[in-house]
């Protein structure tokens, strides 16, 4: 399953959910306001190093530019991924579960 998070973890629980109820060996592709979790150095950076030990990582690169986040401060195993390959990861999948 491929589980997509759109809200910023500093203003939402959408990934603390995520994190808690996802199975092992599916992915999160981090997408709009959720990619500022995908930063080193904040305070979510130990919980999506967690995830990255039993899940595929991802982030939308054209929501990290918009938002001004170079891909050298991505917390690292994090792959970037552009909308084709959100595409590819949806067709990979099969299913996804978005979390708002």
């Amino acid at each position: 399953m491929l589980h997509t998070i759109n809200k910023s973890p500093f203003d939402r629980n959408s990934l603390a959910s995520c994190l808690r109820t996802a199975p092992d060996g599916g992915a999160i592709l981090f997408i709009e306001d959720g990619v500022y979790a995908t930063a080193k150095g904040t305070t979510f950076s130990g919980d999506v190093e967690g995830a990255l030990k039993n899940q595929k990582v991802f982030v939308l690169g054209p929501d990290l530019a918009a938002r001004g986040i170079a891909e050298d401060k991505l917390i690292d195993g994090i792959s970037v991924v552009d909308y084709s390959g959100f595409v590819d990861l949806v067709e990979e999948f099969g299913t996804v579960q978005s979390w708002l």
